[in-house]
């Protein structure tokens, strides 16, 4: 196994993150704040992730069930393993690439905004989002996903496919990475039956809470500023 050197640390938030477990019924713990690496940083370890918000705001969620994809139980159909034959897979080669494909406008319940799109790619310049890429036989980019990594957790944000299993191979090949560098927890956020059709579960947030702590790292200082109220 090897294991991931951290990136360096960014300066903390100057936010004061509200706590996981106080979220109203639809999930939200909070609005506003802004997109800085620390505070994309520190809402990763404390069990948030944020989404647009009207049009200028930003919304940090915590849902309860949470969805993770044990990495050992990530369902391989046949189709799937066929598929992984035919394509190419390239780590961290065209991030931004694949995060503007994920939030294509044309796709249903789009939110991967300009803000967003500038806001992780500053998070993969300094080590921390991932993409996975899938090429097909003349080099085209068809699929992918892209996430955050912090210790142990690799916080899944979306994923994109223009041909056959695109995504779903790209999927592959980051859970193959994570078992290979001591990852243990894959966050996939909401359960929805594409998600669960490929092994994913919906635990109670408590315990997502509970897994979370024992996996990622300590980093920066908690934030010193406002305290974000839904």
């Amino acid at each position: 196994m090897t294991e991931v050197e951290p990136p360096d640390e960014p300066p903390p938030t100057r936010w004061r993150l509200p706590p996981p477990d106080q979220a109203a019924d639809d999930g939200i713990v909070g609005i506003g704040g802004d997109l800085e690496p620390g505070t994309l940083l520190a809402a990763y370890r404390s069990g948030l992730f944020p989404m647009p918000f009207g049009r200028r705001r930003i919304a940090w969620f915590s849902p309860d069930p949470r969805a993770v994809i044990p990495l050992d139980g990530l369902r391989v159909s046949r189709s799937m393993r066929r598929s992984a034959g035919r394509y190419e897979i390239r780590r961290d080669e065209r991030f931004a690439e694949v995060m503007a494909r994920c939030g294509d406008a044309a796709r249903p319940g789009g939110w991967i905004t300009p803000p967003f799109l500038a806001a992780y790619h500053r998070l993969h310049e300094l080590g921390w989002a991932h993409s996975f890429e899938c090429h097909d036989a003349d080099g085209a980019l068809v699929g992918g996903l892209y996430g955050v990594r912090v210790g142990g957790l690799f916080a899944g944000e979306s994923m994109f496919h223009s041909s056959t299993d695109a995504s779903k191979v790209a999927l592959m090949a980051l859970v193959d990475w994570l078992l290979a560098t001591g990852a243990e927890l894959l966050d996939v956020q909401w359960p929805t039956p594409h998600l669960m059709s490929l092994g994913a579960v919906a635990i109670p947030r408590a315990e997502y809470l509970r897994r979370l702590a024992h996996v990622v790292t300590a980093g920066g200082a908690p934030g010193s500023g406002s305290t974000l109220h839904p």
